[in-house]
């Protein structure tokens, strides 16, 4: 009996697993059900619109009209004016200047109005339900568990079965 008892402690030494046991089994579905997220992806809309530019205001929105006047109103007033009064006309020809130039370039640009296709674009929601997943409810051994999983599983599952002594 010493002989058999040495052997089948060598045995379980030998093997690793005497302390527990491994198997896999199938287990029913009882459910599954989807799961979802909701995801925000917004989207981007562009339109075309052609407007006209204002009346009065130059093609290209700059002020060079009312610059180059009241550079050359400013060289003809400094010109004309004597003495004390020659700032004060400097001045007056500067502003003058400005004025006629500007509603030259305002002239020219009303001449010939011309309209714009200009590209509009804003952002809007979008909402959109991503599955993430299937909660899983089984039945195996008269219980039931529930797990989250990847894929819906279908009518039976594989589980993994671990037996190990109560009293370890």
């Amino acid at each position: 009996m010493k002989t058999f008892s040495k052997i089948s402690l060598l045995a379980v030494a030998l093997s690793g697993s005497a302390m527990a046991a491994d198997f896999s089994d199938y287990a029913q579905v009882v459910s599954s059900t989807p799961m979802y997220d909701k995801v925000n992806e917004p989207k981007r809309e562009c339109w075309i619109e052609t407007i006209t530019p204002q009346a009065g205001s130059s093609a290209s929105g700059a002020p060079t009209g009312a610059i180059i006047g009241g550079i050359a109103g400013g060289i003809l007033g400094n010109q004309v004016g004597k003495g004390s009064g020659k700032d004060i006309a400097t001045a007056l020809g500067a502003i003058t200047g400005a004025v006629v130039g500007d509603r030259m370039q305002g002239n020219t640009a009303q001449a010939a109005p011309t309209t714009q296709s200009v590209e509009r674009c804003r952002l809007t929601d979008h909402w959109v339900q991503r599955l993430t997943g299937y909660s899983v409810t089984w039945r195996y051994a008269g219980r039931e568990f529930t797990s989250v999983m990847p894929s819906a599983p279908g009518n039976n599952l594989r589980v993994q079965i671990q037996v190990t002594p109560a009293n370890w």
